[in-house]
Formats: structure tokens, C-alpha cells, sequence
């Protein structure tokens, strides 16, 4: 059984559904040209991962095998539902901005990867806990692609911030003086560079960490002598 600390681990680093999994892209890759929007994806997201997990692994003892995956979908449907009239009631502006794809969290194979390979299969705590992992791991990468994309096509940072966080938020905006940005970088084609560059940070980091771990010297236990 994984402990909390391993899933907490995988959810945010080594099973990171966007950098690892790949799962979820065309969201991620649409909507990450700014960081608001990514942080405002990517908390609708993580919201339905957490009470979808829950859900899911408290019914699942009374859901026959057979009919699992379409009543999964129905779950995660409901919470997509209800998280996108909350967004059109309290964030419209961002709502209208992110549009078809809040909608479309339905159709995210990492929720319903989750569902099906883990909230099925453990208990609630243990549900709730990789949904919340699984969740702010891929906020924090939808989060960072929009914020380096905005940076390097815009030269502002936290633009439209107000959007999320209220009027008092308007002056957050960090803007790059006498930088005008490079248009490639909020276009589809620096979305994609964008994420295989993560991708590629991460696995030197993986790379490095294993190497660290090689070079750490094995201590052998050392045999007590029998009383004689």
C-alpha cells in the first residue's frame, strides 16, 4: 500500500500527469498562455480531481465492475458541472476566457486515469489525497508554462490578475520595460516548446537525482557475535 508521503511524492514529481503521463494536453496546451488562465485551469481541475477521487472510492463497493467507467464518467461530469457554473457566477471574465475547456475537464484522461487506477481501488483519505496531489502537480506546470510563455511573448508577468483575484489585484502585473516580447512564444508552436523544455529540465533532475543516489555509499550491518 502506498503511504501518504509516496503519493503526495508521485502526484506533484514522479507521476506528474503532464510531464510524466502526458495526459491532459490539449487543456494545457491551449490555455497556458498567460499564468492566470493556467492557475484558473488548473484549480478547476484540481477541484474535480479531489471530489471525484472522494467520490469514486466511497461507491465504490456498490458499483458493479461492468458499468464502473460510465458511472465514473457521470461523477466526474457532475463536479465538471457544478465547477463551471460557479466559475460563470464568480469568475465570468475568466470563464469566458477559458470557455470550451472547462467543459471539456471531462473528457481529461488523468481524471478518469485516477478514478479507475487508484480512487477505485483505496480508501477515501488516500482518494482525497493523490486527487489533491495529482491536481496541484498539474496546476504547478500549467502555472509555470503560462507564466514563462506570458513573460518571454508579452513581457509581463500576472497580467489580468484582477480576473481571479478581485480589482485590488490590477496592479500585480509585472511588466518588462522596453521588452515587447516575442509573438512565438504565446502561439501553439511555443507551447509545445514550452512544456518539452519542463519535460526536459525534469529528467536532467531525474537524471542528476539518480546519479546522487548511486554515489551514496552502502552501510552494511555488521554481524553480532554470539554470547560465548
Amino acid at each position: 500500500m502506498n503511504s501518504y508521503r509516496e503519493i503526495i511524492s508521485n502526484g506533484l514529481w514522479g507521476n506528474n500527469q503532464a510531464l510524466v503521463a502526458l495526459l491532459g494536453l490539449c487543456p494545457l496546451l491551449a490555455v497556458s498562455n498567460t499564468a492566470i488562465n493556467g492557475l484558473g485551469l488548473g484549480l478547476a481541475t484540481t477541484l474535480v480531481l479531489l471530489l471525484s477521487n472522494t467520490s469514486v472510492s466511497l461507491i465504490r463497493h456498490v458499483v458493479r465492475p461492468e458499468v464502473r467507467l460510465p458511472v465514473f464518467v457521470l461523477v466526474i461530469a457532475s463536479f465538471v458541472t457544478a465547477v463551471e457554473l460557479s466559475m460563470k457566477a464568480y469568475f465570468f471574465d475568466l470563464y469566458k476566457i477559458l470557455g470550451i475547456f472547462i467543459p471539456l475537464i471531462v473528457t481529461n484522461c488523468a481524471i478518469i486515469g485516477r478514478a479507475e487506477a487508484f480512487a477505485s481501488k483505496n480508501n477515501p483519505a488516500k482518494a482525497a489525497v493523490d486527487g489533491l496531489a495529482i491536481g496541484i502537480g498539474f496546476t504547478l506546470v500549467l502555472f509555470v508554462l503560462g507564466a514563462s510563455r506570458e513573460l518571454i511573448g508579452q513581457g509581463t508577468l500576472l497580467s489580468q490578475a484582477h480576473l481571479m483575484f478581485g480589482e485590488a489585484a490590477r496592479d500585480w502585473t509585472i511588466q518588462i520595460e522596453g521588452f515587447k516580447g516575442a509573438l512565438l512564444a504565446i502561439l501553439p508552436p511555443g507551447a509545445f516548446l514550452g512544456l518539452g523544455s519542463i519535460i526536459a529540465l525534469k529528467n536532467v533532475i531525474d537524471h542528476w537525482q539518480q546519479k546522487q543516489t548511486a554515489k551514496e555509499p552502502v552501510v552494511e550491518a555488521t554481524p553480532q557475535e554470539s554470547p560465548g
